[in-house]
């Protein structure tokens, strides 16, 4: 199953200057459980925001890379039909994790969108689709909301109606 999972605030921004919008511990521990030992799957700017460049570890990385560049650290493909056929090997779960405009290309794809909302506004530059206003996605599951770090979030899941396999 192809997810995507991404922390927004109240006006679905995701992030600011290539980096997160807001320090959320219990988001950041979600993340990691939910991803650990799972394929994940980003543009290349997401791979550059981690410390020193690196892949995310203890997670098979595929990187949509501009062309020339190749790495030894994770999976690189240079064209959206690359990426595709890439995921279609992966038997396991597979998570999006950013960046906006991969965000955006992988949305159709995704059967589930794990979105951790934030009720603040973090002054984003790049946004996620609204998925309460977008006809394909019903809200399915909205926890009650917790304090971390200063910030009241919610832990909500998104069912696509309408995936596009491939």
């Amino acid at each position: 199953m192809i997810r995507a999972i991404v922390a927004v605030d109240k006006n679905w921004g995701i992030g600011k200057k290539n980096d997160l919008l807001f320090s959320l511990p219990l988001d950041m521990k979600f993340f990691r459980q939910t991803t650990l030992d799972k394929t994940v799957c980003m543009g290349y700017n997401t791979l550059l925001s981690f410390p020193n460049s690196n892949p995310l570890p203890r997670r098979k990385n595929i990187v949509l890379c501009p062309e020339g560049i190749e790495r030894e650290d994770a999976v690189i493909v240079h064209t959206l039909d690359g990426m595709l056929a890439e995921l279609k090997k992966e038997d396991g779960d597979v998570f999006v994790i950013g960046g906006a405009m991969f965000y955006k290309t992988m949305l159709p794809y995704c059967e589930e969108v794990l979105v951790t909302k934030v009720d603040a506004d973090g002054e984003a530059e790049v946004f996620y689709d609204n998925l309460d206003e977008n006809p394909d996605f019903t809200c399915v599951k909205s926890g009650e909301p917790i304090e971390t770090n200063g910030y009241n979030i919610q832990f909500t899941t998104y069912k696509n109606n309408n995936v596009k396999y491939f």
